[in-house]
């Protein structure tokens, strides 16, 4: 062998005992990158803010014989105040919201369906609940009449005051 000639190394085919990465990958990427679900759509539903105004870090406190209220948010936040119009057999299609609501009834009635049980709650004009955010749910008309709500929404600053979601696998394709 010349000394002066570096060692000749055989040549490998580097790819061919990593071939099976391959399909090991696109399994890995499909658990880590899942395609994409598709959120429901809404239809005779319209949400209109009335009303929008930001705020600071909020600790509010107000206690009397009969009422006893705290409130504190970290970081900044808004303020909504939406109008909700629901048509004969209108839909919100499935989706949450990233803090909580309170929902005052202001005509007719309407069916909420909440991801976990899928079961219907009706509220009629002079309801009220509170959706404390972060659930998936929907919202629909099946009455005769025009339903409409009036939700004040406290949310952080910056975020979507909805986000749109998937169809749950628990509930009857019906429900859209």
């Amino acid at each position: 062998m010349d000394q002066n000639r570096p060692h000749a190394r055989p040549s490998r085919n580097l790819s061919a005992p990593l071939s099976w990465l391959s399909p090991l990958a696109a399994v890995a990427a499909s658990v880590i990158f899942p395609a994409p679900v598709h959120a429901t759509t809404q239809s005779g539903f319209v949400g209109t803010v009335q009303w929008h105004g930001p705020f600071g870090d909020l600790d509010i406190k107000t206690k009397s014989d009969t009422f006893d209220l705290k409130l504190k948010t970290k970081g900044d936040s808004e303020l909504y105040v939406i109008r909700n119009a629901i048509a004969v057999g209108g839909t919100s299609g499935w989706h949450r919201h990233p803090g909580p609501s309170l929902v005052t009834v202001t005509l007719g009635q309407f069916t909420v369906y909440d991801d976990a049980l899928c079961t219907p709650t009706t509220f009629h004009a002079g309801d009220t609940f509170v959706d404390d955010g972060d659930h998936v749910h929907l919202i629909r008309n099946d009455s005769a009449a025009v339903a409409e709500t009036s939700a004040v929404q406290l949310i952080p600053r910056g975020a979507m005051r909805r986000i749109d979601a998937p169809q749950p696998n628990n509930c009857p394709s019906s429900l859209h």
